[in-house]
């Protein structure tokens, strides 16, 4: 059955890992210590993760036409090197699992001239029903992307910080 939608996809991305979003440290973004603060890097990521839903045809499109929206479940972000002020980023994101209604994705944070690794985070985002505001399944369109993402990313190691748990640790 073919599905016609209110939008026009996006030409679909699928290298591993992506590498389909970049952004600038906002000088709102930087806190009293003149770095990015802790807070602007789980938004930097949440840019990333949407960058990721737009590949699979669920962008802004997708909600204002009150189709469907997607909600974070869980996530996980890694500190490893700090962000100043105006840096740019770019993230490269890694499909590590997906369902019939979820995704787990991994994000790493590089600083966009120097190269260096500046952050992780690993999220679980679901699909939501407009209406309901319930989960429900990737819509068609959507989960033949997802399937084409998986792919190439199945083949991928997993990365090291994946499914890290927090803890002090004995010593």
């Amino acid at each position: 059955m073919l599905v016609t939608l209110p939008y026009e996809m996006p030409d679909l991305v699928t290298r591993a890992p992506l590498d389909i979003h970049c952004s600038t440290v906002l000088s709102e973004w930087v806190d009293w210590n003149g770095h990015m603060n802790v807070a602007f890097y789980v938004a930097a990521f949440d840019q990333a993760s949407g960058a990721f839903m737009r590949n699979m045809g669920l962008g802004r499109n997708y909600v204002d036409n009150k189709l469907g929206m997607t909600f974070v479940l869980e996530t996980h972000v890694t500190y490893d090197r700090e962000m100043k002020g105006s840096a740019p980023m770019r993230f490269t994101t890694q499909l590590l699992d997906r369902d019939a209604k979820r995704v787990h994705l991994f994000h790493e944070m590089y600083h966009g001239e120097q190269g260096y690794l500046a952050a992780t985070n690993e999220v679980i985002v679901m699909n939501i029903d407009y209406a309901s505001r319930r989960s429900t399944p990737w819509p068609m369109q959507a989960a033949e992307r997802l399937e084409a993402i998986w792919d190439e990313h199945k083949r991928l190691p997993r990365p090291a910080n994946a499914g890290r748990v927090m803890g002090l640790g004995k010593r």
